[in-house]
């Protein structure tokens, strides 16, 4: 079974290829909020998206650029322009594949199948965390937000990631320090202290403000 994440502003359409495909056995979810589709996106951390060009907000070649910023999983664009300009800018913003309005939904299938067989006999997904439109990638350590990269240090990824996967929780400082250091005999409080003051600065930077909230005598939490 896959997770299939469908961004359409047509909500007939949505939920007539939503039903199709989990009679295929599959998970579906389809995008709410179409101004924050790449939090949806990180939330469901989906193993293909069906992505509609004509959206509000923000077109569907938009929401591509930002998923190929985070991730490789296969992108099917759809779209009553068909026209061979349109498919040649869905490809070349890195969609896997077409698929033209009026949707068949056999067509939509067997496409579907061919680009998960095609996806998931040779390579794997990129994991991702999410939290307020933040995106941090596992596979090469950097955060992305709104568009723009966040390179991170080794210490800085380890503490960002430790936080992002307990969000809503404080963890303590031992936590961190374990985290980080876990084969050293002893390590200076201090130097947990400056790293995540860096992390801030970087954080903020990128307009992230108040992304990490201190607890006293807790410890850290995203927020």
């Amino acid at each position: 079974m896959y997770k299939i994440f469908i961004v359409e502003d047509d909500q007939a359409l949505a939920g007539a290829m939503k039903k199709q495909i989990e009679s295929w056995g599959h998970q579906v979810r389809c995008a709410v909020d179409l101004q924050n589709v790449m939090g949806e996106f990180a939330a469901y951390d989906p193993h293909l998206v069906l992505l509609d060009i004509g959206l509000p907000f923000y077109n569907g070649y938009h929401w591509c650029e930002q998923i190929r910023r985070v991730s490789s999983v296969p992108v099917v664009f759809i779209s009553s322009a068909s026209d061979n300009m349109n498919i040649v800018m869905a490809m070349t913003m890195g969609g896997d594949d077409f698929l033209p309005k009026p949707v068949d939904l056999n067509v939509m299938m067997a496409k579907l199948q061919a680009v998960l067989r095609r996806t998931y006999d040779l390579a794997g997904r990129t994991p991702v965390l999410e939290h307020r439109g933040a995106v941090l990638n596992l596979a090469d350590a950097s955060l992305t937000y709104q568009g723009r990269r966040v390179e991170l240090t080794k210490n800085e990824f380890r503490i960002l990631q430790t936080l992002m996967e307990n969000k809503g929780k404080v963890v303590s400082r031992d936590t961190l320090m374990t985290r980080l250091w876990q084969m050293d005999a002893y390590v200076e409080e201090n130097t947990l202290t400056v790293n995540v003051t860096r992390l801030r600065k970087k954080l903020e930077d990128a307009g992230l403000t108040e992304f990490i909230a201190t607890r006293v005598g807790a410890g850290y939490i995203v927020g």
